[in-house]
């Protein structure tokens, strides 16, 4: 089975109008949605009005563009960001100081998607993927039961052991908690190669035996006109009859 998710819908206006315009055009089948953003209001009501499938797109560092931004998430928040965007390995790192910033910064998210759709999410992922940093993993925030984007797949050669031993632990301490894909890959890198049809074949075939999600941001020009090109179509359309 293969999933096909847009993020950073409600993000802004061009980005909400480009992800329902593929997925009008069957191009993909799900996003996953930003809170206190310049279009979330207007991206919710959409998203209602077409049926299409949302998540939630946990944001722990891109400036919120909102209207309406209560001040002690805008003071949390820059506390997350600030954390998280000083040094790569922050992520793994778990800091009791910032526990009620990560705490609040989630929380306010999960009930602002709550009152833009109706319902709880019932899938999860973060800009940046900072949904699996330590001070997320260990919150015991994020309910348990409900689907999680899992780590990037990589193979043998892409990237080093520990890496690879690292991401193996957290994805199977997931997999015991949460509802996850068999395998997760970014589209972004993928279709900027010289042979986007080849890059894909792997991921593709995979989804033939196992549950795969694949991430593009149609916020990105390239992306978006990659996922209206007739390669893709061709690509989507045969696996879709599968």
């Amino acid at each position: 089975m293969l999933i096909v998710n847009a993020d950073d819908y409600g993000l802004d206006k061009e980005t909400t109008d480009r992800i329902l315009t593929c997925y009008f055009r069957k191009r993909m089948h799900s996003t996953s949605a930003m809170t206190f953003m310049a279009d979330s209001e207007r991206a919710a009501s959409l998203a209602k009005e077409t049926g299409l499938p949302v998540g939630l797109h946990l944001n722990l560092d891109a400036e919120m563009t909102g209207p309406q931004l209560p001040a002690k998430l805008r003071d949390y928040h820059q506390a997350t960001a600030s954390y998280l965007n000083a040094r790569k390995w922050n992520q793994f790192i778990y800091n009791p100081f910032l526990r009620n910033a990560f705490d609040y910064t989630f929380q306010v998210q999960w009930e602002e998607f709550s009152r833009l759709y109706g319902e709880e999410p019932k899938r999860l992922d973060g800009h940046h993927h900072w949904h699996l940093c330590m001070n997320m993993l260990l919150s015991g925030k994020i309910p348990k039961g409900i689907h999680v984007r899992r780590n990037f797949t990589f193979y043998s050669g892409e990237k080093n052991p520990l890496n690879r031993l690292y991401r193996h632990l957290v994805d199977l301490w997931l997999q015991k908690n949460y509802v996850c894909t068999d395998a997760f890959f970014s589209m972004t890198p993928i279709n900027r190669g010289p042979s986007p049809q080849e890059e894909l074949r792997r991921p593709i075939m995979l989804s033939a035996s196992s549950t795969v999600e694949i991430l593009f941001h149609p916020g990105n020009k390239h992306d978006f006109m990659f996922l209206l090109s007739p390669e893709w179509e061709d690509i989507i359309s045969q696996v879709n009859k599968k």
